[in-house]
């Protein structure tokens, strides 16, 4: 990244702040031979925009700046470059950090928690002033950990900022759900609608049990994005709404018809009755033969 960046070469080997003004020369020399380029890369990316004309792309959306955003690319993303520029007082900087670097760290467990990593890139988190400020002065933080001569606590004290970083991009996603509940709850009664109609239309004897991304696919958003929006709107993610209507709908066909536990399962979409019988048990405390027995 810093070779691509005509940058010399970073000061820690698993972790760099880039700022704008350190990149700002280079892009208005080679913006227009980045322009189109995608980039994979290896590393956990969080980029903060400010003062920016033009966009990128990574998902299945192109995004056009705005002003104090941040995203979020987890390793082996694809960014799309389109031509833009940075203004000269922009505070425009990008983190990046190899999972390498927290690999033995408790922080590493807790990764897949911190699911806008997965987020679309118009799934953005948008910032207050305040917590611009914020944010920015954590990762500055980071920066001088790693800058200066590294002791036995430099590794630990680079782990905790960025967790602390992450931990508060978890408290301001949860923000912008509450402040846009209006609208997510448009969301919600179309995701509904959709998976009512997914088992009514009978696609589960076409395609099997619906998963997230189908659902995600048809309202123009991540699977992850979905989720945790389901999640702080009714207390379920996308994965916990379909469980539940199979149960329900396992119920149905327990005490309504005469159908075996392997006809139901197959009906429902289910591969093997074992996947059912687990789910069931695991929502109601009963087998499904119990609870036709019991019922």
């Amino acid at each position: 990244m810093h070779q691509v960046s005509a940058l010399s070469a970073p000061k820690h080997p698993l972790i760099t702040l880039i700022e704008a003004s350190e990149i700002n020369n280079f892009e208005k020399q080679n913006n227009a031979e980045y322009s189109g380029m995608k980039i994979s890369l290896d590393m956990y990316t969080i980029i903060f925009k400010d003062k920016l004309r033009g966009s990128i792309s990574y998902g299945r959306t192109s995004y056009d700046f705005q002003n104090g955003t941040l995203l979020f690319l987890a390793p082996g993303q694809v960014l799309e470059s389109h031509e833009y520029e940075i203004s000269e007082n922009s505070n425009t900087w990008f983190l990046l950090f190899h999972p390498d670097l927290i690999r033995r760290s408790t922080l590493a467990t807790k990764m897949d928690s911190y699911t806008y990593f997965g987020y679309e890139s118009n799934e953005a988190l948008h910032l207050s002033t305040e917590e611009q400020l914020y944010i920015t002065k954590i990762v500055k933080q980071v920066k001088k950990e790693y800058s200066q001569n590294l002791d036995s606590h430099s590794h630990q004290l680079i782990i905790s900022n960025l967790e602390l970083l992450l931990n508060n991009c978890l408290r301001y996603y949860d923000r912008q759900f509450y402040t846009r509940s209006s609208f997510n709850k448009d969301f919600v009664s179309q995701f509904e609608r959709l998976l009512k109609s997914y088992f009514s239309s009978n696609l589960t004897l076409e395609f099997g049990i619906p998963k997230v991304s189908y659902f995600s696919k048809k309202l123009l958003m991540s699977p992850n994005y979905l989720s945790d929006m389901l999640k702080k709107e009714t207390g379920y993610s996308a994965k916990g709404h379909i469980n539940n209507i199979l149960v329900e709908r396992t119920k149905s066909a327990l005490l309504g018809t005469n159908e075996s536990i392997s006809q139901i399962a197959f009906s429902l979409g289910f591969e093997y009755p074992q996947s059912l019988t687990r789910l069931f048990k695991s929502k109601t405390g009963f087998s499904p033969n119990d609870y036709r027995r019991l019922n």
